[in-house]
């Protein structure tokens, strides 16, 4: 990791020859990190000019606690992070984007939608098989879908149903919800054994429960 000086901006840049494309993303406490392959400085400088706007508009929205609101247009949510919609692991956003016929918000968030499930099937599934084996632990099912008021269940018959706006959260909270749901194997409530049963994969899961809860996720 080395670090670059793009005007009055900081920048820490990562190089990492196996991506196929460059991205950009703004955190808390005005740190921006840029992923690319090896690529030249020239190639770095134009992509920075390109992304000015974009870096100082998320800088400015950390700065004054504005809510932040997805610009669907070239932005995308993906474990707790803004990113620029060129990244490498939204391929299938932008050809879904792509062979859209209508360009309507329907039809753009209907899109969005299937990225996120794509992405949960991609994720989550290797997630939950870690962790069950992990827990010596079997279910019968595993589905995937957008969910209002909750971010996974656990029926009677053993199917695990997790919501696929979880991609949008940190991965040490869908990690959360993942061993939570695995745990209604074994108990079908919220008991002390279950809790206990959660913090022993878990140790910190009292603090992850409790930041889960204050979860808002950005519009679009």
């Amino acid at each position: 990791m080395s670090k670059i000086i793009f005007k009055d901006l900081n920048i820490e840049h990562i190089c990492k020859p196996r991506l196929k494309n460059s991205y950009i993303s703004v955190h808390d406490e005005s740190k921006i990190i840029l992923k690319t392959p090896k690529v030249s400085q020239y190639f770095i400088e134009n992509l920075l000019l390109e992304k000015e706007k974009w870096i100082r508009k998320q800088l400015h929205k950390l700065s004054q606690n504005i809510p932040q609101k997805i610009n669907i247009e070239d932005e995308l949510l993906l474990f707790g992070e803004i990113y620029s919609i060129d990244i490498d692991e939204a391929i299938y956003l932008r050809k879904k984007l792509q062979r859209m016929r209508k360009n309507s918000q329907e039809n753009i968030l209907k899109c969005y939608d299937d990225f996120y499930k794509h992405c949960s099937c991609e994720y989550l599934t290797p997630r939950i098989e870690f962790f069950a084996k992990k827990m010596d632990l079997k279910f019968s099912d595993l589905k995937f879908r957008k969910m209002r008021s909750r971010w996974g269940s656990c029926s009677n018959t053993r199917t695990i149903t997790l919501n696929c706006e979880l991609m949008k959260v940190k991965k040490e909270l869908i990690d959360y919800v993942v061993v939570h749901e695995l745990a209604h194997l074994v108990h079908m409530n919220h008991s002390k054994d279950f809790h206990s049963l959660v913090e022993n994969y878990l140790p910190s899961s009292k603090a992850l429960r409790r930041e889960l809860r204050g979860v808002s996720l950005p519009s679009l």
